[in-house]
């Protein structure tokens, strides 16, 4: 299986998307360092919100085979610019999560993850388990 690298704001998803990948109960717990596991590297959300702190993004993605950029469907912007993908030196693909939640709006994540150049993008909800079975395919090619 490939390992994957999790990257969005804060409250994106990213710890719960973990546990559902690695088969853990989900439970909320706020993450506050990069943690390495076997196949996902989880990230604190102020590692892309702070610009200082970017670069160990940078160093931890090349210890991984896929770069996952998260946009919670609940959103209200992306920290993601245009063409942000073609920087990196691993596939970058698109994870819209909360896709089931009241009030998504899945279109407008997908769009931010579009422009920023993630291909294919998954939309998923770890609640509902929404699109774990196609992110886990796709990580297991």
């Amino acid at each position: 299986m490939k390992k994957i690298i999790l990257i969005g704001r804060s409250e994106a998803g990213k710890t719960t998307l973990k546990q559902v990948l690695r088969g853990e109960a989900v439970e909320y717990a706020k993450t506050q360092s990069i943690n390495y596991y076997d196949v996902v590297v989880d990230t604190p959300g102020e590692y892309i919100q702070t610009r200082h702190l970017g670069g160990a993004l940078a160093v931890y993605s090349y210890e991984s085979d896929v770069i996952g950029l998260l946009a919670s469907a609940t959103e209200p912007f992306s920290l993601f610019g245009p063409c942000i993908a073609a920087t990196a030196t691993r596939p970058v693909i698109g994870i819209v999560t909360k896709c089931d939640e009241p009030g998504a709006k899945v279109e407008m994540a997908y769009g931010w993850l579009k422009e920023a150049g993630c291909d294919p993008i998954f939309c998923v909800d770890s609640v509902t388990r929404r699109g774990i079975s196609e992110i886990l395919g796709y990580l297991n090619r």
